[in-house]
Parts: C-alpha cells; sequence; structure tokens
C-alpha cells in the first residue's frame, strides 16, 4: 500500500492541532506564562500555513472529503468534552474551565485520530 503524502484525513488532524493548541492559550495567558504562549501562537501559525499548503495540493476527490472529516472532527471535540467532563466529574476536584477546554480539546482530537487510524485499518483488511 503506498503512503499518500497529502490527505483529507491528515489535513483534519492538522486542523484539530490547531484547535487543541488554540485552546489551551487560555490556560497560559491565566497563570502568566506569557513565553509559553507566544510559542504556542507561533506553533499554530506554523501548522496553519503547513496545512493550507497540503491542502492546496490535494486533488479535487480528496478535497471533496475535506468537510466531511472536518464535521466527524468537531463531533470528536464534543464527545472529547462530554468524555473530561464525565472524568473530572467522577475522578478529579473542580478544575478551571481553561484547563478544561484544553483536556477535552485533547482528548477530541485523539479519539478523531484514532478512528481515522482504526477506519484506515479496517479498510486495508476489506482490500
Amino acid at each position: 500500500m503506498q503512503i499518500r503524502p497529502y490527505s483529507a484525513e491528515r489535513i483534519s488532524v492538522a486542523l484539530g492541532l490547531c484547535v487543541v493548541m488554540l485552546a489551551a492559550v487560555p490556560r497560559f495567558m491565566a497563570d502568566g506564562h506569557e513565553t509559553r504562549q507566544t510559542l504556542i501562537m507561533m506553533g499554530v501559525a506554523l501548522v496553519a500555513v503547513a496545512t493550507a499548503v497540503q491542502w492546496r495540493l490535494l486533488g479535487a476527490e480528496q478535497r471533496s472529503r475535506l468537510p466531511r472529516l472536518c464535521l466527524r472532527l468537531s463531533g470528536m471535540l464534543v464527545l472529547g468534552a462530554l468524555v473530561m467532563g464525565a472524568w473530572h466529574m467522577l475522578f478529579t476536584d473542580w478544575i478551571s474551565w481553561q484547563v478544561f477546554i484544553s483536556h477535552a480539546a485533547t482528548c477530541g482530537l485523539l479519539v478523531h485520530a484514532v478512528s481515522l487510524w482504526w477506519t484506515s485499518e479496517q479498510h486495508a483488511k476489506e482490500i
């Protein structure tokens, strides 16, 4: 099986990474970590530019798949918020909303990436 250097799946994960990094910014703002905040914003800019370049290299078929994958990413981010909300409600003391959204976005992106991997493995077995 040939590895595709650019795919809609990779772009959806990169967009999710941008969301996760942006979700971490309020934590750094609340704790007064301006240096980390600056570094994370530079990281967001770098990943966004790389994602835009990859998007321009996509074929028409892959571009048409991207909106559905972004919707799937959004659903996984909501699922991540539900999972982290339940986790923190059951196992931890109350945390700040800044930490919660950071954890929720990270969980959602992980679930999205694993589900994409799992789907591709199932598809490869069928072929």
